[in-house]
Parts: C-alpha cells; sequence; structure tokens
C-alpha cells in the first residue's frame, strides 16, 4: 500500500518540475509541493503531533492550506479541515468535538514553518482515518465524520478512476476545501498527479477564465454555481474557450431539470457528470448526462454500495456484512435493525433501478395535509430570470398548519404577483409560496449549502 507522502515523492520523481497546485497568483511545482510539505511535516512532529492525532485547519483556500494537509498525512495525523468564516461559538463548539492536538489558522505561520530548513522530513506513516470533516446537518447542530479507511492511495483511487479524474492533466476546484466534495477533489487530484487549480473563493467569469488559460479538464461544480455560471451574459459564457473540458462534475443539491438539461446542451451528455451521496459513503449513485437524457431527473444506480427507498425515504448500506465506512461524532445514525441507515433524503426509484431525489425529510413542508418539497420550488423560482437564488422554509399558518415562506436573491424589478403567475404555470396551487422574502446575504454558501432550519428558526416568532 501507498501512503499519501509516498504518492507526493513519487510524482514528484516522474516529472519534478511539473506544475502541482495553484492558487491565486502562486504555483508549486511537483518538487517543490514536496519539500514545502516535508518540511511543515518535521514542524508538526517537533510539536509533538503524531500518528491518528487531529490536527484542525482553520485556513481559507490557499497553498498554505494544501501544504498543512498533506503535512498531517505524512506524519500519520488526521486532517480536519475548518472553514475560517464560521462564526467563533460554532467553530469552537466544532474544535470542542474535534479535540485536536493542534489548529493551525495562521497562513504566516504554515507558510514559515514550509520555508524553515532546520527540520527535515520526517519518515513517512499512516494514519488509521485519513480524514475528519464537518457536518451541520439539517439542524444545523454539528457533527463530525470521520472516513475510517486509512491514508493511503489504493483506498481513494477506485474514487478517482469512478469520477474519471484525469492523471498528469488539470483539475479546477472551485468551492472551499473545508467542505467534503471540494476537499476530496483536490486530495485526489494532487495525488493522481495532476495540476490543481484552487479558487480562492468561487466566482463565475472567474471560473470560465480558468478552464481557459489552465486548460482545465475536470471541473467541480454545485447546481448554484452551475446556475450562476450559466446566468452570464451569452457573450461572456461562450467567450471563453471551454472545449479541454472532458468532465464538468457536480453534486451537493439537487441540480433543476432545466439546468441540468442546458449544461448538456452546452458541453454535451459525456462530459456533465453526477454524483449522489452523503460523506458517510455508505452507497453513493453516479449518473452521466447520456443515462441522464434516458432518465431524466435521476442521480443515478448505485456504484458503491447498496439503495432502496423505503415509503419514499432512501436507505443506504455498503453490503450486509461490510464494515461502516465512517463514524459520527456527536451524533448517531438512523439505522434500521438490517444494517440499513438513512441521512434523512426522500425520493424514489424507477424500473431500472435509477434514483430519484425529492428532498429531505427534515426540510418537507406540510401544507393542510399534502406534502411540498422546497427543492422543488426553488427549483422553479430559480428558472425566473431575475432569481439568482431563492430558499424556500415552512412558516407557521393558522389554517393550512404550515405555509411556503420564498426568500429571495433577485437581480431586477419583480414583483410576488409576478413570480406568483410564473410559479403557477410551473407547480401546483399548494406548492406556490404564500409570501415572498427580499434578501441581499447569499441564501447558499460557497459549496451550495443552505441551512433551512437556521432561516426558519430566525422567522419564528
Amino acid at each position: 500500500m501507498t501512503s499519501f507522502a509516498e504518492a507526493l515523492k513519487r510524482n514528484a520523481d516522474a516529472a519534478p518540475e511539473q506544475p502541482a497546485v495553484t492558487v491565486g497568483d502562486e504555483t508549486l511545482t511537483r518538487r517543490e509541493l514536496l519539500d514545502a510539505v516535508g518540511h511543515v511535516a518535521g514542524a508538526l512532529a517537533e510539536r509533538g503531533v503524531g500518528r491518528d492525532d487531529v490536527v484542525s485547519l482553520v485556513l481559507p483556500n490557499s497553498v498554505e492550506l494544501v501544504l498543512a494537509t498533506f503535512a498531517t498525512w505524512w506524519i500519520g495525523a488526521v486532517p480536519q479541515p475548518l472553514s475560517d468564516r464560521i462564526p467563533a461559538a460554532e467553530q469552537q463548539a466544532i474544535l470542542d468535538l474535534a479535540a485536536p492536538r493542534l489548529v493551525l489558522s495562521d497562513r504566516d505561520e504554515v507558510r514559515a514553518l514550509s520555508a524553515a530548513r532546520q527540520v527535515g522530513p520526517p519518515p513517512a506513516a499512516v494514519a488509521s482515518m485519513w480524514k475528519i470533516v464537518t457536518s451541520g446537518g439539517s439542524t444545523g447542530r454539528p457533527k463530525l465524520i470521520k472516513a475510517t479507511q486509512p491514508a493511503e492511495f489504493e483506498n481513494v483511487a477506485g474514487l478517482g478512476a469512478l469520477l474519471r479524474f484525469p492523471s498528469d492533466g488539470v483539475v479546477l476546484v472551485t468551492g472551499p476545501l473545508s467542505h467534503n466534495a471540494p476537499f476530496i477533489a483536490a486530495a485526489v487530484g494532487v495525488l493522481f498527479g495532476n495540476h490543481v487549480v484552487i479558487m480562492e473563493r468561487f466566482d463565475p467569469t472567474e471560473t470560465l477564465r480558468l478552464v481557459e488559460r489552465h486548460r482545465v479538464q475536470w471541473l467541480y461544480l454545485v447546481p448554484t454555481m452551475m446556475s450562476r455560471i450559466w446566468r452570464l451574459p451569452e457573450d461572456v459564457r461562450l467567450g471563453f474557450d471551454v472545449s479541454s473540458l472532458e468532465v464538468a462534475f457536480h453534486m451537493a443539491a439537487p441540480c433543476p431539470e432545466w439546468l441540468k438539461r442546458a449544461w448538456i446542451d452546452w458541453l454535451g451528455p459525456e462530459v456533465v457528470l453526477e454524483l449522489y451521496g452523503g460523506t458517510e459513503l455508505q452507497a453513493l449513485t453516479v449518473i452521466t448526462g447520456s443515462e441522464w437524457l434516458e432518465h431524466p431527473g435521476s442521480v443515478g444506480r448505485a456504484v458503491i454500495g447498496e439503495i432502496e427507498v423505503r415509503d419514499g425515504e432512501i436507505w443506504m448500506r455498503r453490503g450486509p456484512d461490510a464494515p461502516s465506512p465512517y463514524a459520527y461524532v456527536g451524533a448517531e445514525p438512523k439505522r434500521a435493525a438490517d444494517g440499513w441507515e438513512s441521512l434523512g433524503d426522500l425520493g424514489w426509484m424507477d424500473d431500472d433501478g435509477y434514483l430519484y431525489l425529492n428532498d429531505r425529510l427534515t426540510d418537507m413542508i406540510v401544507v393542510g395535509g399534502s406534502n411540498v418539497y422546497p427543492a422543488e420550488v426553488e427549483a422553479a423560482l430559480d428558472e425566473h430570470p431575475a432569481i439568482r437564488s431563492s430558499c424556500v422554509i415552512g412558516l407557521p399558518d393558522e389554517d393550512l398548519g404550515n405555509r411556503p415562506h420564498a426568500l429571495i436573491d433577485a437581480t431586477g424589478d419583480v414583483t410576488d404577483d409576478d413570480l406568483r403567475a410564473f410559479l403557477r404555470e410551473r407547480l401546483a396551487p399548494y406548492k406556490v409560496p404564500k409570501t415572498f422574502e427580499r434578501v441581499e446575504e447569499p441564501l447558499r454558501d460557497d459549496a451550495g449549502k443552505v441551512r433551512r432550519s437556521a432561516l426558519r428558526q430566525a422567522r419564528l416568532p
């Protein structure tokens, strides 16, 4: 088996001057990355960090975050990426759960460690679990999810192949590495010997510019990003050369059918690739654009693990006797006696085994006895040209029990009546929001996530 440190060495020996990582205006070659990571690893070992210790990385997307992550792996410790933008109280609650041996939150400190030559690289070690990531879940309470596989190249190689990562190619990561999927994309991209370009923060025009400039082959997206790119003026969007793209990969939230079809028409069905699965990775589905055209709205068939739909709720497991690929800290799984687990997602499966999502069980709004799925209403709202993004929550109603309430980030003058008329052409009357609220702050973070529970709680009397 190959440790992550050994994989870096192998890549550097094969092509030392080839670019490995670019963030902003800074690029490290494979040799520069290996040397810098080794020095940081030596400094961490001198500070007493050892095998299976947790190192919390409270850093923005940066070269320093990449160095600290791979240095943590080098000494057999476990990286726990954590957003540097969340409130201090929430950050502390997560750190209390993680109980890290060390917290790195200063880019200058990491930079100094990488430049120090007094400490040489220590022997490579392998952690018994390769990452710990944070998930607020639908309740907003933090929990940690440990990936229980050792930090060895072979344990991520299969996922990389499944998601069609290139090797010796170019990967563009647009999301925050504090979230699981972008973190995996950046790590696997580097381990596969790619030039990994990481955006400091997502911007639709800059994404296309980077694709053209670096001849990107593999692009990470979430539906929010896809919508913002698609809504660029057509001459801007089509003004960039994106012909190098072999994979435009998206996940993290349901993708509206109109948006998915638009991207397939633009880039071609074999370029667009979608995954559905939780950070827990009990099971996952993958679907190509070609498959999607035959099963519109589907997120694909299970390619890892098993999936069943019981009374509209999606249940997953690795296999009848397979060990769990994850462990929670701060939460308990929803697990049936036969080993199946649910993340609270709702959906259905067609006769060919293709899965379709409705929404999360905790987000569903019961309106006068009828179920309203916020994701369906949001998809219809986001189709309106004046809407940048939206979030639908349920608020108490004396007559109906709950009423759909839409928070909208609008780009132009659009009235509530205009929106209702637009939605009535697409939704049943009881699904149309009774009230609309204009907001200026982003409704979704850079990873495309929305905290409906917190938004709803803030609007309750």
